[in-house]
């Protein structure tokens, strides 16, 4: 067996299994949960920086989306917040990049 240890998105044992290989899972507790969330976030941002894809960032977003509610955080006001800081702060469309400050 190949020894994977890492956390996949809920269907993934039923495909593995479907597909008439064998799947080992277990469901985490809170703090291996968390820390698999944080790992699993750095997996697909790098596996977005290859690609570039909208698959890998929906996946990149799925972790977020996980990890907000894992932290009590209202998905709902996700989007509201990112325009509020796009309205104050602007996005990074203008690609400014600071060179120092005094």
């Amino acid at each position: 067996m190949i020894s994977h240890n890492k956390l996949v998105r809920d269907k993934i044992p039923e495909i593995i299994i479907s597909n008439g290989d064998k799947a080992v899972w277990h469901v985490a507790d809170n703090a291996e949960y968390n820390n698999s969330l944080e790992n699993k976030l750095h997996e697909e941002v790098d596996e977005f920086l290859q690609s570039i894809s909208l698959e890998e960032a929906a996946d990149v977003l799925e972790v977020v989306l996980a990890i907000c509610q894992t932290k009590g955080l209202d998905i709902k006001d996700l989007e509201s917040i990112r325009e509020r800081k796009a309205e104050e702060r602007g996005t990074f469309i203008k690609k400014i990049i600071l060179d120092s400050t005094n």
